[in-house]
């Protein structure tokens, strides 16, 4: 069976993704996605303290009572248990709820440091307390997500996949993660809008990579489909996967995320369209100064 849609909400505190070309979200759009994602029962909300002020901005915008369910942030450890409990508190008051649907702790390595294990019990006592309904993590490939929950056991596990980005299908992750009973999330299908990049405005540190996206947009076009129904079709069903969270500007991009959806999948070869550059595969090196590294990369191509 497909997994379901979930919305994420950078792109309501700021100009989020590679390819967004629109900026920031106008309350007004935030209110029609919404409305939208209500009546396609879209309901998981990806909600970060990160993004400006997109708690507030989602709390005045959804319909009451509210039928989605709102995923909320951890911060860093750096202030204290006591003030990331605070903060989770202020996130769920500022949506305007009394309890949300999950808290995620946003950063693995706080789980894999020395209070790692505080950490994991304070949630616990918020979920028991009925703040939050369930416990996840948001890891990367390189936060080994099995190993966490294997040790943390927890509800959900979000973590990035996409046609580009394919080491958690290729190791098995995603498939173990679910055999462990964990909720699967996958983030990132667009690759941050990579996917819909054209070659010639791609920055410095992905120039390496511009043939590469040359080859799987033909292998797409070949097949008969666009990028946004190929990249669709691969995340909905992917074996192991509840939800494929999506970030849209527009009401008429979610519009045509749920029409893309609901094509019947392309015959594709997608293991082809997998990247294995490092760099790629990890936004925040794409601005990054790479020094001599982005000079061995540029000649690799030429």
């Amino acid at each position: 069976m497909a997994a379901n849609l979930g919305l994420g909400s950078a792109q309501f505190g700021g100009d989020y993704g590679i390819s967004n070309t629109r900026g920031r979200v106008g309350e007004e759009d935030v209110r029609q996605i919404l409305e939208l994602a209500a009546d396609c029962r879209i309901l998981n909300i990806d909600a970060s303290h990160h993004d400006g002020d997109v708690e507030r901005i989602l709390g005045r915008n959804w319909p009451f009572p509210s039928p989605f369910k709102p995923q909320i942030r951890t911060l860093r450890l750096e202030k204290g248990l006591d003030w990331l409990e605070s903060r989770l508190r202020r996130s769920v008051d500022h949506m305007g709820l009394v309890r949300a649907h999950a808290a995620l702790v946003d950063a693995a390595e706080d789980l894999t440091g020395p209070e790692g294990d505080a950490l994991w019990t304070r949630l616990e006592k918020l979920k028991a307390d009925g703040l939050i309904s369930k416990i996840g993590i948001s890891a990367t490939a390189a936060d080994q997500p099995v190993l966490l929950a294997q040790r943390f056991k927890p509800d959900i596990m979000q973590v990035p996949t996409s046609i580009l980005d394919q080491r958690l299908v290729r190791n098995g992750a995603i498939k173990t993660l679910a055999e462990l009973g964990v909720e699967v999330q996958i983030r990132s299908v667009f690759l941050q809008g990579l996917l819909f990049l054209p070659r010639e405005a791609l920055p410095a540190n992905l120039i390496p990579i511009g043939p590469h996206l040359s080859r799987v947009r033909r292998i797409m076009a070949e097949s008969g489909a666009d990028p946004l129904h190929a990249a669709l079709s691969f995340a909905l069903n992917l074996e192991g996967v509840s939800t494929v969270m999506v970030g849209v500007t527009s009401a008429a991009e979610l519009r045509a995320i749920v029409a893309a959806s609901e094509r019947t999948p392309p015959r594709i070869n997608y293991d082809a369209m997998a990247l294995s550059d490092d760099v790629a595969l990890d936004p925040k090196q794409w601005f990054a100064d790479l020094g001599e590294q982005a000079t061995r990369r540029l000649v690799r191509v030429a």
